[in-house]
C-alpha cells in the first residue's frame, strides 16, 4: 500500500499531460505538488517528469527553470525520478524532431523518428514485453500487459546499464527503461489503466518493476482502439441525428467511469453547443472526468485559439481537438502543433456528400462545420491531407450523412482519406455494431468510435471487443490484473 505521507512532486513548466499524472497520483493517495522551482524538484523525496511535446522546446523548459541540472543529479545519486514519454526522450543526446536541440545525455543515444511504413504518431495500445537480459533474478515483478503510447519517435535500443521493456511499432523500440530508482516511460503509465496504475503504485512504494528472464511475447503492435464518445450540451450528455434533435443521456463522469470498466480504450467529449452558441467548452467538465479516469480524454468543441486548447490541456485532456477554427485559419493547425506536439492536436473532420455532385463537377465530401449548418465546399480528403501536413497528429472522420443512422460507417470516405494521410484515423458515424466497425478498421480506421448504441444500452464496449475478437481485429483485452508481492 501507498505510504499515507508519500509526497509526489510534479516538474510542471507548461509541457502537457501534467494534469494527468497529478489526478493519476491522486488516486493512489499520493500528496502531490506542481512546482517549476529547481529547489524545491532537488529536495523532493519522488519527482515526476511528464512530457507531452517537442524536444526542442521540451528541454529549453527545464533549463529555463535549471531544472536540466537537478534532473541529471537527481539520477547520480539514485533518488527516485520519473520520466514519462517526451521525458524519457530528454534524458537522451539529441533528437530528429529538432535538430541541433541538445538533450540532457544522461542517455548516450539517439531519438530516431518512426518509418513511414507505419503510421505515427502512435497512438493507442501496445503489449509491452520484457527484456531477456535483466540480470536481477531476485526483482519483484508486475504482470505484462498493454501500455498506452502516444509518440513519433523512439529509442530502439535499450542503453547499456539500463534494464527495461520492449513494444514493437515498424520492429522493437523501448517502451521503459529503469535503473535504481529511476522509471523512465515512452508510454503513458497516468494513462494505462488498472496495470499503468499499478506500475506507478510500485516505483512510489520503492520495488522492483521488471520480470527477469522472460520470453518477450510476439507482438501484434498496436491494437485497433473502440472509443465511446460523449457529446455534451451544457454539461449533460447529448444525442441526437446529424447533429440535431438533441436528447438527454446521462452524466459525463457516470458514463465515462463506467465505459472505461467496460474497457474502453479511450474518451471523446465534443461540447456540441460551444461552437454554434459561442461558448468555451466546459473546463469543469472535462476537470471532473478526467479525476476519475486512467484512459485518455480527447476534448473538442470552441477551440478557437491557443488559449482555448492549454485550458483543455490543463484541465486534463490528453488531447484537443479542433474543427470550425482551423477552417477558418488553417494557421492554428501548426501553432497548436509547435506549442504542444503533433500527438496533442486532433483534427476533427465533418463531412458530408456534396448534395449535387453532378453539378459541382466532382463526386465526393466536402467539410461541413458549425454542428453541420454550415457547408463550406472544401473538398474533404484535400483538407485532411493539408490537415496532416500542418501538424495534425490524428484525423477524427465523421460523416455527417450517416451520423446516428445505426447505418454503419461511410466505407468509401474512410478509404478516401486513408489513401491520402499517414496520421491514424478515428472513424465516426453510424455504428450500430462491431460488424460495421470490423469493416471501418478494413476500410482504413484505426479506431472507432460510436456513441448511441453505448449510450442506450444496445451493447457494451466489451461485448463489442469480443465480437471483433471473433472477426480476428486485434484489440486490446486486458486479463485480471496480478502483482506478485513476494
Amino acid at each position: 500500500m501507498t505510504p499515507p505521507d508519500a509526497t509526489t512532486t510534479i516538474i510542471n513548466t507548461g509541457i502537457a499531460n501534467t494534469a494527468s499524472v497529478a489526478a493519476a497520483f491522486a488516486r493512489l493517495g499520493t500528496q502531490i505538488e506542481l512546482t517549476d522551482d529547481a529547489d524545491r524538484a532537488r529536495a523532493a523525496t519522488h519527482l515526476v517528469l511528464p512530457g507531452v511535446g517537442a524536444f526542442g522546446p521540451g528541454i529549453e523548459a527545464l533549463r529555463a527553470h535549471n531544472l536540466d541540472t537537478v534532473i541529471k543529479e537527481r539520477l547520480e545519486a539514485d533518488r527516485p525520478t520519473l520520466c514519462v514519454c517526451l521525458g524519457l526522450q530528454l534524458l537522451c543526446t539529441s533528437s530528429d524532431e529538432t535538430p541541433g536541440a541538445q538533450g540532457l545525455g544522461v542517455i548516450d543515444a539517439h531519438v530516431a523518428a518512426f518509418p513511414d511504413t507505419v503510421r505515427t504518431p502512435q497512438f493507442g495500445w501496445n503489449r509491452v514485453g520484457w527484456n531477456r537480459t535483466n540480470p536481477d533474478r531476485d526483482a519483484r515483478w508486475l504482470t505484462p500487459g498493454h501500455a498506452y503510447f502516444a509518440n513519433s519517435y523512439r529509442l530502439t535500443e535499450i542503453p547499456e546499464g539500463w534494464t527495461g521493456l520492449l513494444a514493437d511499432h515498424a520492429g522493437p523500440f523501448v517502451a521503459a527503461l529503469e535503473r535504481g530508482n529511476t522509471l523512465a516511460c515512452q508510454f503513458h503509465p497516468e494513462l494505462s489503466g488498472p496495470w499503468g496504475l499499478a506500475l506507478l503504485r510500485r516505483w512510489v512504494n520503492g520495488d522492483r518493476i521488471w520480470l527477469p528472464d522472460a520470453e518477450t511475447q510476439a507482438n501484434p503492435g498496436v491494437t485497433n482502439r473502440v472509443i465511446p464518445c460523449l457529446d455534451i450540451r451544457e454539461g449533460r450528455v447529448v444525442k441526437g441525428v446529424r447533429f440535431q434533435n438533441l436528447r438527454d443521456a446521462g452524466d459525463p463522469v457516470e458514463q465515462s467511469s463506467a465505459y472505461e470498466a467496460q474497457n474502453a480504450d479511450e474518451i471523446v467529449i465534443l461540447d456540441v453547443s460551444a461552437t454554434p452558441e459561442g461558448r468555451s467548452t466546459a473546463v469543469e467538465t472535462v476537470a471532473s472526468v478526467r479525476a476519475n479516469l486512467s484512459i485518455p480524454v480527447t476534448v473538442g468543441g470552441g477551440v478557437k485559439q491557443l488559449a482555448d486548447a492549454l485550458a483543455l490541456l490543463d484541465a486534463g485532456a490528453d488531447k484537443v481537438g479542433i474543427n470550425s477554427a482551423a477552417v477558418e485559419n488553417p494557421a492554428i493547425i501548426r501553432e497548436l502543433a509547435d506549442r504542444v506536439g503533433t500527438q496533442c492536436v486532433v483534427l476533427a473532420i465533418d463531412a458530408a456528400r456534396y448534395e449535387d455532385a453532378a453539378s459541382a463537377g466532382r463526386p465526393g465530401w466536402e467539410v461541413v462545420t458549425r454542428s453541420g449548418t454550415n457547408r463550406t465546399g472544401l473538398d474533404a480528403v484535400e483538407w485532411a491531407r493539408t490537415g496532416a501536413r500542418n501538424g495534425a497528429g490524428e484525423i477524427l472522420l465523421t460523416s455527417y450523412d450517416r451520423d446516428g443512422t445505426h447505418e454503419g460507417y461511410d466505407l468509401d470516405l474512410i478509404r478516401a482519406i486513408a489513401g491520402v494521410v499517414n496520421v491514424p484515423i478515428i472513424a465516426s458515424g453510424g455504428a450500430s455494431n462491431a460488424a460495421h466497425m470490423a469493416d471501418a478498421i478494413e476500410a482504413g480506421a484505426d479506431a472507432v468510435l460510436a456513441a448511441s448504441i453505448f449510450h442506450d444500452g444496445h451493447t457494451t464496449v466489451g461485448d463489442i471487443k469480443d465480437d471483433l475478437v471473433r472477426a480476428g481485429v486485434p484489440v486490446r483485452q486486458e486479463p485480471k490484473l496480478q502483482e506478485n508481492a513476494s
